[in-house]
């Protein structure tokens, strides 16, 4: 069975080896590389299409042990695909879809891949009992630079069918196909924290609701050199890509957007609903005239009460850009307070006003997971904190990224990663005698420092990484500028 690769190998003169003890992963000569018709184009690769791609063997069979159907959904069944957000949305206690909730469901499945599980014997075949879905993307890494990246979401199961081990069935095959793809790493975003570490997954950048009293904040920092405008959230439609892959690149965590995203956010999708309407933007250019920024937002109140403001996308491609979309939010008046989710943890606000108790954080959650499945290109694309040379022992009881990795960094933070061989794995190989130090971590563990979230002295503490001789080092060259941080769910 041919298998199409969507991800090219990165790093000049690399070469990807196989991940030990995954038996259906093959040489790259064997993979077949064809351009196909299609919107999808990353990372420098021919285009390719998601449907090509069959589905897992593996799972397929194992599900059907259980008397299920697993299969993948073409978008072009409406009737199918239908079914399927039909299913998702229920997965998510959502209401049911309306024909507009439906064709929006339709735009953004159109360029994914789409998997359900079926129940032939269940009271409504067609609707699946479990979903899926995937596509390509790139993640940004601490440094600028994107590595490749497998997304994962629409992860649901009935309840009429949970502890069948479709969950595993489902979250195992697209790691299967992520590493048949190319991809570096797995991603998603979750609603519950005890489901997918055991597939290897680990919280890699946390998420803040910040609040900001109206009342008290006054504004102490710095004028922008530019100015803001209040424009029409439609205005923004031609110009919002470009700033929004600059403000993805200079974030760790971010990952690309997607085109319906942004329709959701400017209000495009239905513009004559109330969501829609009640949404405004304000827009900053630079002292040159050129749009460095933006963000929307909406106001709810209560008549003759001071409104509150909220707003969950802002896309900022400069810290100018930042600075003065906040300024020109927290100064909005007739507004009690101002509300923004999926914020940085290290929220530069309080440092900009006042008062900083005026700024408050409702709640901290972990929100982009990782799952480290290719460690020599995840390692070397990212940049670090200081020069160094350190031994990374990673366990992974699926195999993916099991291995010994020599990680040497240079005074610039640019970084050479190579497997050690089981030979030279040796305790008697004078080549590892002559290594500075290293520690010894679970693939969970390795996703959690991989964009600086956590320092890996924090999980040593808590039993967590093994080998504690090199920790100080390690804490320096995985510390970053910037906090990690995804501001969008998917």
């Amino acid at each position: 069975m041919t298998r199409l690769i969507l991800f090219p190998h990165r790093r000049r003169g690399a070469r990807r080896p196989p991940p030990a003890r995954c038996p259906r992963r093959r040489p790259r000569s064997q993979l077949l590389r064809r351009p196909v018709p299609s919107r999808h184009r990353y990372a420098g690769s021919v285009p390719f299409d998601l449907r090509n791609q069959p589905v897992d063997r593996r799972s397929e069979a194992a599900l059907a042990a259980r008397g299920l159907g697993y299969r993948s959904v073409d978008p072009s069944d409406r009737a199918g695909l239908d079914a399927w957000a039909q299913a998702d949305q229920r997965g998510f206690h959502h209401l049911r879809p309306t024909e507009s909730d439906l064709e929006h469901e339709r735009r953004i499945f159109a360029e994914r891949r789409v998997h359900g599980v079926y129940d032939p014997t269940g009271a409504e075949p067609a609707i699946p009992v479990a979903t899926i879905s995937s596509w390509p993307t790139g993640l940004s890494m601490p440094g600028g630079r994107s590595v490749d990246a497998w997304a994962i979401s629409s992860v649901t199961v009935a309840p009429t069918h949970r502890r069948r081990g479709i969950a595993r069935a489902m979250v195992e095959a697209e790691l299967r196909d992520a590493v048949e793809a190319g991809a570096a790493v797995a991603v998603l975003t979750v609603s519950e924290a005890t489901i997918y570490g055991r597939f290897g997954f680990s919280p890699a950048a946390r998420a803040a609701t910040v609040v900001v009293d109206r009342r008290r904040a006054v504004w102490k920092g710095p004028d922008a050199p530019g100015r803001t405008h209040l424009v029409d959230p439609r205005s923004l439609r031609d110009a919002a890509p470009q700033i929004i892959r600059r403000a993805v690149a200079r974030t760790p965590g971010e990952i690309d957007r997607w085109p319906v995203l942004l329709d959701r956010v400017l209000g495009l999708i239905d513009p004559e609903s109330e969501g829609a309407r009640r949404t405004r933007a304000i827009r900053y250019d630079d002292q040159h005239g050129e749009t460095q920024g933006f963000v929307t937002y909406r106001i709810t109140r209560e008549p003759d009460r001071p409104g509150v403001l909220e707003f969950d996308f802002m896309a900022a491609a400069t810290d100018d850009a930042e600075r003065a979309l906040w300024r020109a939010l927290v100064e909005v008046d007739f507004i009690g307070s101002v509300r923004g989710t999926l914020r940085s943890v290290e929220e530069p606000l309080p440092w900009l006003l006042e008062d900083p108790r005026a700024v408050s954080v409702e709640e901290v959650l972990d929100h982009l997971w990782v799952r480290v499945l290719d460690p020599v290109a995840a390692l070397g694309t990212r940049r670090y904190g200081v020069a160094g040379s350190l031994t990374l022992e990673v366990d992974d009881p699926l195999g993916h990224a099991a291995g010994t990795f020599e990680l040497e960094v240079s005074n610039g933070g640019r970084a050479e990663v190579r497997r050690v061989e089981a030979s030279e794995a040796s305790p008697s190989s004078s080549r590892r005698s002559r290594r500075a130090g290293g520690i010894r971590l679970g693939v969970p563990e390795l996703g959690a420092i991989l964009l600086g979230d956590v320092r890996p002295s924090t999980l040593a503490r808590a039993g967590r990484i093994g080998d504690a001789g090199a920790l100080e080092l390690a804490d320096a060259m995985f510390a970053t500028r910037k906090a990690p941080q995804l501001s969008i769910w998917f």
